[in-house]
């Protein structure tokens, strides 16, 4: 593959990128799986904002044991990481969803680095447009939300996400440490609870009926140092 801009010393930005979308980018990496170590591209600003090591390591420890053969929605995907983390331990299938052109731009060539094209679907458009009820729509084992701060958009689709979930699935949240989620979407309650410093990973899942009859999904608290 031809390469026309170095940003570090051990990453490249591929030539194939336009020049507006391969300005600002920055390299994350694969943790673990069939992609392990690979390098992706992540765009930089406000609206892209991408999910650190620290924490897409955590979420990935809370779900490692059940990620193989799952179908996985990246919502906001940015640069497609926690889909492309998904499908390299074992996800069966990833459809990542973002509005912006640079950030698909940048999750197709992630996708092509990691040689996991044939095992996702990548999509251009808006969130909401993208859940709206339709023929055919296909349903998910895990979605990751991730979209830009402060905007009130995670209250807005996580109704919609809940909708388009399997029995037994998960929804989970990235959001800052101080603001409110819903305690309900759906069909589906917060589950747990984890703060990294200023971030908050929010687990939603569908309330299981213990052995006395009622309910088990009450929230919890975990975390880790602040950064």
């Amino acid at each position: 593959m031809l390469y026309n801009k170095s940003v570090n010393q051990d990453f490249t930005v591929p030539a194939a990128l336009p020049d507006d979308t391969a300005k600002g980018l920055r390299p994350m990496r694969v943790i673990t799986g069939t992609a392990r170590g690979r390098r992706l591209m992540t765009l930089e600003g406000n609206d892209v904002r991408p999910t650190t090591d620290r924490v897409k390591e955590a979420v990935f420890s809370v779900i490692q044991f059940d990620i193989e053969g799952r179908r996985i929605l990246d919502l906001f995907a940015g640069s497609g990481q926690m889909g492309i983390e998904a499908l390299s331990r074992g996800a069966c299938e990833a459809v990542l969803v973002d509005n912006s052109p640079r950030s698909v731009a940048v999750v197709r060539e992630n996708l092509r680095t990691c040689g996991m094209t044939k095992a996702a679907v990548v999509v251009q458009g808006d969130a909401l447009s993208y859940l709206t009820p339709r023929a055919g729509r296909q349903e998910f084992d895990y979605a990751f939300l991730d979209p830009p701060y402060g905007r009130g958009i995670l209250q807005s689709v996580l109704p919609a996400v809940a909708s388009v979930m399997k029995p037994g699935g998960a929804i989970i949240c990235e959001s800052p440490a101080e603001e409110e989620l819903p305690p309900s979407a759906g069909r589906f309650t917060v589950d747990r609870q984890y703060r990294y410093g200023k971030i908050m990973i929010t687990f939603y899942r569908e309330p299981q009926e213990d052995a006395s009859g009622g309910e088990d999904g009450e929230g919890g608290e975990g975390g880790g140092d602040d950064e």
